[in-house]
């Protein structure tokens, strides 16, 4: 019975075991099969992602084939065959991001696109990765604005946006990032404010927002994120307090402020943070008491407070703080005495306290200063003598002490450290330099100016091989200039011994230095001739030899010809080819003349004269018969133009590029000429001008011709046009300048798609670089130049829109005696309005035609009515005008670009206070061009208002605030 059973069971069993197979054999079956499924829906979304690239990203991702993504490059993919990882970073890819669809992505942990070249904008389906864990976009070039969506990403732990171009404000929904714990958006153009909603990120540990625009005060909220151990809003345009909230993140070990506007003191409750080891709050506003307890948690390495307004002493704890590594404190009002402030500082190896009103004296410690390798005190209060203790601080390298009120002798043992930097000008130092300048042998820059030092310049300071820098000036040194300073040659680039006893004639060795860019032997006793060594300075731009008693010829070098009559005065009879001396030939037929008697004279004057004069009877019969034979010359006031591999340029050369002034190559007229454009056989570009000589326009275009030569030739400027060579021809008259490629700002404006790309930036730029042309010939000329017809066709732009001032046919120099009386000249439009009832030309007419050409440049057009309409609504306050006071800013600048964004619409808003500021109808109340062209070289300063509010009145209310 038991075997029947066992008999019949096992057909059953077979049959049982054969469904139960079937089942999972089903069921394995449906499991590859979804697998399989989604393998495809995401090699999909992939492989058309990876068709929108570029052909050469494609190429990188050669393994991207098929449909199963697990084995491709930068995918992982969980077990069941899920993608959960999408990692590419460093694998140059160009395209967007546009075409990955997320949604086929839903288990997403990871998406790491790091430092490709990617562009375009976030994706707002971005949102549907609701699973992603880190998402690493950094090191691209995507731009546009964080889209809201990201606030759906709610598990994400790290989100790192850093070095893109993203700009507009932060979506507040990043609040919602609950488990976030590392936000990096550093380096990007994000501006508005920083939404309160950031405070909701309480469990954030890193919170990196620096190098942005964004504005505002910093959110009380950012205190309620206590797991906060790193916050970085640096390099911002924050305003406002620090808020005392901050003092809740007592996690914190590193905060970073610097480079904001934040402005009033910092809040005690700073002093709660005390596991901080770095603090950074310079380049701001701030004013009162550095926080006293900084250090605190003893913690503290790194202390950055520069560039404030703080006052008080320095905190007491800094005194104790023995992990500080670098600690910088100047440029603020600091006062108190520095004698007891700090103790003991093993890892110290930089410190700056310079421009601060500290009293006291360096009675310090040094041998507990033994890793300090950087020490600036310069610009206070510091009496006493130097320490010889100082060098125990053996690895000091950079010493600054200048501009104190230090006594007695320079300490022997500093010839013990291994100096790199001595800076000890203005003090009240005496004696001599006591020990052998030999062991500085590593010596670049060494400064004694404006102390009481005396007996002879030291001989072997040529041993200092690295010297580049040496000022002794303004001191008692005696005897003559060593010849062995030119033993120097191959790195002293600034010598400086004005205002001292020296005597003697200047050693021919001092010709040897090669690489001088700056000289100054001014105010001393020298005497004899410049040394013909001296015209192998080629490197020489700045000389100065004034009050001496030289003799001779001025060496033939830049530096010489074009040094203003200040650097070379009050000799005992110099000559040369230079601003306010004599000829040589001339001298010395003066010295000749006064030496003969008075019958020698006159025979002699009366022999040059008969000769003169049939000298130039012989000139014009040769110029008769030679009329054709064509003549070029060159500046000389500069090295002679040299081109075709070394030949002179010709004539010859300027006819056959422009086939004789063919009109083919006219690239602009003018009312004395016509600009060509030749292109000479070694494919050198020149701008030629060639002057109208009717009978009618000679007298005048003869003027210009003259005028344009002299103020060329005597100024080298970067926003100058160059001035390459001139004609004086029976036939043509020209001159050979350098091309400018974009042609005039007139042109590039009137030009839409060259207008469109000429953003803000390029624009802010092009003004300050005329600016610079104006303040440049106004105030580093001697005599000035005044332009007097500055508009936007005289205005030539290269092929990075940077501005080159041309036509100087109507310049005039200012001499101190003259008049300045003159007929008119200049453009309509542009001249100022006191030309229309005196001709008294000085350089505020300049400055007047600068505010027009700055608002042409902002509005894309010629103000034309706008100026007087403004100005009428300025002194009337009235708003019946077309631009009265509530007309908006955005809305009179350039339509074809978009509205400026928070950092260019700060520089877009103070160029117009500068430009409203140089249109005042008084020219009293201009500034002067060297003001203008300071302000814009200084940092914007905060807007009242967002520029997208900002009306004209804003700007006109503060147009005087300058200088």
């Amino acid at each position: 019975m038991a075997s029947q059973i066992l008999l019949l069971s096992i057909p059953l069993l077979f049959i049982s075991l054969l469904a139960y197979a079937s089942f999972f054999t089903s069921f394995a079956y449906s499991g590859t099969g979804a697998e399989v499924a989604n393998g495809r829906k995401q090699a999909e979304a992939l492989l058309k992602w990876k068709a929108s690239l570029y052909n050469q990203s494609q190429s990188l991702l050669s393994s991207w084939d098929g449909d199963r993504p697990c084995n491709w490059v930068g995918i992982r993919c969980d077990t069941s065959g899920i993608v959960t990882n999408i990692s590419l970073s460093h694998y140059r890819l160009r395209g967007t991001l546009n075409s990955l669809r997320f949604s086929s992505f839903p288990n997403l942990i990871k998406l790491i696109l790091r430092n490709n070249s990617l562009y375009g904008s976030v994706p707002s389906h971005i949102g549907n990765l609701s699973n992603l864990i880190i998402l690493d976009l950094s090191l691209n070039s995507i731009s546009g604005n964080i889209p809201p969506e990201v606030g759906k990403l709610v598990s994400l732990y790290l989100l790192d946006f850093s070095k893109n171009n993203l700009s507009g404000v932060l979506p507040t929904s990043i609040g919602n990032l609950s488990n976030l714990s590392f936000l990096y958006l550093y380096e990007n153009k994000l501006s508005g404010f920083i939404p309160r909603e950031v405070g909701m990120l309480e469990h954030l540990s890193t919170l990196h927002l620096a190098d942005n625009n964004f504005e505002g005060p910093i959110p009380a909220s950012i205190g309620n994120m206590k797991s906060l151990t790193s916050l970085d809003l640096a390099s911002n345009y924050l305003t406002g307090a620090i808020p005392a909230s901050l003092g809740n993140l007592r996690n914190l070990s590193a905060l970073s402020l610097g480079k904001n506007n934040l402005s009033g003191p910092v809040p005690p409750e700073m002093n709660n943070l005390t596991h901080l080891s770095f603090l950074q709050i310079g380049s701001n506003r701030l004013s009162g008491n550095l926080p006293q307890d900084v250090c605190l948690g003893g913690l503290l390495s790194y202390f950055g407070a520069m560039d404030n307004y703080f006052t008080g002493p320095i905190p007491k704890s800094l005194k104790n703080c023995s992990r500080l590594v670098r600690l910088r404190l100047e440029r603020n009002q600091l006062n108190g005495n520095i004698s007891e402030a700090f103790g003991t500082h093993p890892h110290l190896y930089y410190m700056d306290l310079s421009d601060n009103e500290l009293h006291g004296e360096l009675s310090w410690k040094w041998e507990q200063f033994n890793n300090l390798t950087t020490f600036r005190i310069s610009g206070n209060k510091i009496s006493g003598e130097i320490p010889a203790a100082l060098g125990k601080a053996t690895r000091l390298q950079a010493l600054d002490l200048s501009s104190n009120q230090l006594v007695g002798r320079i300490p022997k043992e500093l010839g013990n450290l291994k100096l790199i930097k001595l800076e000890l000008n203005d003090n009240k130092l005496s004696g001599d330099i006591p020990f052998d300048v030999a062991s500085l042998s590593d010596l670049e820059r060494l400064g004694l100016a404006a102390n009481n030092f005396s007996a002879t310049i030291l001989k072997q300071l040529s041993k200092c091989s690295k010297l580049i820098f040496l000022n002794m000036s303004k001191n008692r040194f005696t005897g003559i200039i060593p010849a062995e300073t030119g033993s120097l040659q191959y790195s002293l680039q600034s010598l400086d011994l004005s205002w001292n006893s020296l005597m003697g004639d200047i050693a021919p060795e001092l010709g040897q230095l090669q690489r001088l860019e700056v000289l100054n032997l001014s105010h001393n006793m020298l005497s004899g001739l410049i040394p013909t060594s001296f015209s192998k300075l080629q490197s020489l731009t700045k000389v100065d030899v004034s009050y001496n008693k030289l003799e001779g010829p001025i060496p033939d070098t830049k530096a010489f010809r074009e040094a203003p009559f200040e650097a070379i005065r009050n000799n005992t009879n110099l000559c040369g080819n230079a601003t306010g001396l004599e000829a040589c030939a001339a001298l010395k037929k003066n010295k000749t003349v006064h030496k003969k008697g008075p019958k020698v004279v006159f025979f002699t004057v009366f022999s040059l004269l008969g000769g003169l004069l049939g000298l130039m009877v012989g000139f014009l019969i040769f110029f008769q018969r030679r009329r054709k034979k064509r003549l070029m010359e060159t500046p000389q006031r500069d090295v002679p133009a040299r081109w075709c591999l070394g030949g002179e340029l010709r004539y010859e050369d300027i006819i056959e590029a422009t086939e004789e002034f063919n009109s083919k190559y006219c690239i602009g007229t003018g009312g004395y000429g016509v600009v060509y454009k030749a292109v000479l056989p070694s494919e050198q570009v020149l701008a030629v001008k060639k002057f109208h000589q009717t009978a009618e326009v000679e007298m005048t275009t003869l003027k210009a011709f003259r005028s344009e030569i002299d103020v060329l030739m005597c100024i080298r400027h970067r926003n100058i046009v160059k001035l390459y060579g001139f004609c004086s021809h029976a036939k043509h008259s020209f001159l050979v300048y350098e091309f400018v490629e974009r042609g005039s700002l007139r042109k590039v404006l009137n030009d839409e798609d060259q207008a469109a790309n000429m953003d803000w930036d390029k624009r802010i730029n092009l003004i300050k670089g005329v600016a610079n042309a104006l303040s440049y010939m106004h105030h580093d000329c001697s005599p000035p130049i005044i332009h007097r017809d500055i508009s936007s066709n005289n205005v030539l732009l290269d092929s990075e829109y940077e501005a080159h001032v041309s036509d100087f046919g109507t310049a005039r120099l200012l001499m101190p005696d003259s008049s300045n009386w003159t007929s008119f000249a200049g453009t309509f439009g542009y001249t100022a309005p006191e030309l229309a009832y005196t001709m008294k030309v000085d350089e505020k007419c300049d400055v007047y035609s600068f505010g027009v050409v700055t608002l042409e440049v902002m509005m894309g057009k010629h103000p034309g009515d706008f100026i007087s309409s403004l100005m009428l609504s300025a002194s009337t306050s009235s708003s019946s005008s077309p631009f009265g006071h509530n007309t908006l800013l955005k809305d009179v600048l350039d339509q074809r670009l978009p509205p400026p964004e928070i950092k260019p619409g700060k520089g877009v808003a103070h160029v117009a206070k500068l430009a409203f500021a140089c249109l005042q109808t008084d020219p009293h109340h201009r500034p002067t061009m060297r003001q203008v062209s300071t302000e814009l070289t200084t940092r914007w300063p905060p807007l009242p208002k967002l520029f997208s509010t900002m009306e004209l009145e804003d700007i006109l209310v503060h147009r005087n605030d300058i200088g």
